[in-house]
């Protein structure tokens, strides 16, 4: 490991994924590269802050900057002067939902010159079945490539916290791969778990879509509840308490972000569409948006009315806003001639107001993220609040 510059480099090591990994492995005292395109981000990191909101992990990078065991690059040739070399990119999805597996491919062959066969390459984001085996016959060139496919499973803005103690998954397509990859994750957790590529490709798209399937089934219980005029959080609460079986149940809200719809939509393609409780599961959390303004629709003329969101963050307490069903909210209201207003605790913009004024300016305001800030929020009586995640106690 000593023979190169790094032990480790992370391709999109300023995102969400490979930014928490790589200080987590470097404050462990290991030598690290995040490699990146992003050059705002890189020049907040190298000031010692995090570019987005992930608890924890602000004095462990200042820790590592200072000891110099984490080096932040622009350049692709630091790709090479790694050991292990981790891709922390997702693979993305076309208009029409579908992965663009070629598009991660092409990136592969993009940095294929800047890799060499002694190093472990790790795949560490979702990706399309069969992904990873598709990479080996790209990288490949009459020699042997050590390939493993590590894939997270964090919760966004906890990575930190949760990356030594979570197992961690480990599939190869040598047995080098293997090993190395579970000696090195060896140095953040004391759990690992072996898999086939196959099993662990499948386990990722399965934990996902699962979590994802969960929040539709409470979203689909509070429409019922809603067109009975009922509320669906008591009966919620009454049906868990006590009863062991029932507990896992989630609270309604918008169920977005990066990850659960799109991996979704890959293990659906993967199946040839046949996936009919994932198609169910994103009909009724996509549509969950319409849902509230029909309601709205039938107790008001939208267009006489200013509405506000509070939250556009895909959930609470973060400021990312990646396929945040806010915004698809407020264009639905817009459409029925709403004027929309937009807030947010954590999340940035010049078109967002503070949350007192957006109150002030409202006849109806509608919770889009329940961040923690929101609860003591006193909302007027003559303001309708549309609180889907009962966060707001009235």
């Amino acid at each position: 490991m000593r023979s190169k510059e790094y032990d480790i480099c992370v391709i999109g090591g300023l995102g969400h994924v490979g930014l928490p990994l790589g200080i987590v492995f470097a404050s462990k005292g290991l030598r690290v590269c995040l490699q990146d395109i992003n050059e705002e981000s890189a020049e907040v990191l190298r000031q010692g802050r995090m570019p987005f909101v992930e608890y924890g992990a602000e004095p462990i990078l200042k820790e590592v900057l200072s000891s110099g065991k984490l080096t932040i690059s622009l350049e692709p040739e630091s790709v090479s002067m790694a050991k292990y070399v981790i891709i922390a990119i997702g693979t993305p999805v076309d208009e029409y939902l579908n992965p663009k597996t070629r598009q991660f491919l092409e990136f592969i062959h993009d940095i294929r010159k800047y890799l060499d066969p002694t190093q472990i390459i790790i795949i560490r984001s979702s990706v399309f079945p069969h992904t990873c085996r598709q990479i080996v016959t790209e990288l490949r060139d009459d020699q042997e490539w050590h390939l493993a496919y590590c894939p997270e499973r964090i919760v966004q803005g906890y990575a930190v916290q949760e990356l030594e103690k979570l197992p961690q998954i480990v599939a190869g397509v040598t047995e080098k791969a293997v090993e190395e990859a579970s000696e090195l994750f060896s140095k953040i957790t004391s759990k690992i778990i072996h898999a086939s590529m196959n099993e662990a490709e499948l386990v990722k798209l399965f934990s996902n879509s699962w979590r994802y399937i969960q929040f539709a089934v409470a979203n689909q219980f509070h429409m019922i509840c809603e067109d009975f005029d009922m509320d669906y959080d008591r009966v919620r609460n009454i049906m868990v308490e006590g009863y062991e079986r029932a507990k896992g149940l989630p609270s309604a809200g918008f169920a977005a972000g990066p990850c659960l719809l799109k991996d979704t939509m890959q293990l659906s393609a993967f199946y040839n569409n046949s996936f009919l409780l994932g198609h169910a599961a994103m009909m009724i959390n996509e549509g969950l948006p319409n849902f509230i303004v029909k309601g709205l629709k039938n107790k008001y003329d939208l267009s006489q009315k200013k509405v506000g969101i509070l939250g556009m963050a895909f959930k609470s307490n973060i400021d990312d806003i990646r396929d945040s069903l806010s915004f698809k909210l407020g264009k639905i209201l817009r459409f029925h001639g709403a004027k929309v207003f937009y807030s947010d605790e954590f999340a940035n913009d010049s078109a967002y107001i503070p949350k007192e004024e957006l109150v002030k300016s409202s006849d109806i305001v509608i919770i889009g993220a329940p961040h923690s800030k929101y609860k003591e929020l006193e909302i007027p009586g003559n303001v309708d609040l549309v609180d889907i995640w009962n966060i707001i106690k009235q």
